[in-house]
């Protein structure tokens, strides 16, 4: 083995290992991919890993400024004006070599950093169409791309199924961590949504429950399921090979159910990784 090729199969490690230790949602991913194809799931793991390098940047930097700087980084390197620094970061030289060798289209990945500026800022989200736009730009992209990996580098269909099931897994996470987003004082929640009953952007973003709150956040529970129920109907359409990438859907009724019409601010542990594990193996069963 070549010291360049040395250094790859490291930074690929590395990607797997973030996932790995990461958050709960990180750690759904990497144990959706254990049901990959074994020479597709690193590049998987560097997809992923790419996009929680963006996703944790508004934790790491203490003013929106300094995050800027850090996604248009991301942003120049994807389109190559940083090759080089790129190479020697393990995340940026393992996702573009799985670019390079999946042939992906960049353009996702650059509208994927380019949403995530938002997460700098706490203005909140102005509509339900504003926020399945923002999923479908932050976890709609990864499915699709993901889709194409486990594929081989061919196009297996099912855009439609990936836009759905990123709007489901991405509105389910939101709802999950509304905890974390109220202690930052940032508000997910359409404002549209929190009007038709009766809730204020406000409240959401410190973390106040209401008779109200808690109805608004119960339709985007149902407005959750619905885009899983598509996506897992338009799943059908798709080759057999890229439907491994949707695996990550199965997790959305779990993530739902909890803490429905409850105070959707309270803390609440984990749910445990068996119950994810046996969810993720019924579904890999099943598509």
């Amino acid at each position: 083995m070549s010291e360049d090729q040395r250094i790859l199969e490291g930074a690929y490690a590395a990607c797997e290992e973030s996932l790995r230790g990461g958050s709960d949602a990180d750690r759904d991913i990497w144990l959706a991919t254990l049901f990959a194809p074994s020479q597709t799931r690193r590049h998987i793991h560097a997809l992923y890993a790419f996009s929680r390098e963006i996703a944790r940047i508004p934790e790491i930097v203490s003013q929106p400024t300094l995050g800027e700087i850090r996604i248009q980084w991301w942003i120049e390197a994807l389109e190559g004006a940083r090759a080089g620094e790129a190479a020697s970061h393990p995340v940026g030289a393992a996702v573009l070599d799985t670019i390079a060798r999946f042939r992906l289209p960049v353009a996702p990945l650059v509208a994927l950093a380019e949403a995530r500026r938002a997460d700098l800022y706490a203005d909140p989200m102005p509509s339900l169409n504003d926020l399945e736009g923002y999923c479908g730009e932050t976890v709609s992209a990864l499915f699709r791309l993901a889709s194409i990996i486990a594929a081989g580098g061919e196009d297996p269909g099912g855009a439609e199924a990936a836009g759905h099931a990123g709007v489901a897994l991405g509105v389910a996470r939101i709802i999950a961590d509304l905890p974390m987003f109220a202690a930052r004082g940032n508000c997910y929640l359409p404002a549209d949504v929190l009007a038709r009953h009766g809730a204020l952007p406000e409240a959401a973003a410190a973390g106040l429950s209401s008779p109200a709150m808690i109805a608004a956040v119960d339709e985007l529970r149902q407005i959750a399921r619905d885009h899983a129920t598509r996506a897992w109907s338009a799943a059908r359409a798709m080759a057999p090979a890229g439907r491994v990438a949707l695996l990550p859907l199965a997790l959305v009724d779990p993530l739902v159910k909890r803490g429905a019409g409850e105070d959707p601010f309270r803390p609440r542990l984990s749910l445990p990784q068996w119950r994810r594990q046996w969810r993720l193996w019924r579904a890999s069963r099943r598509l």
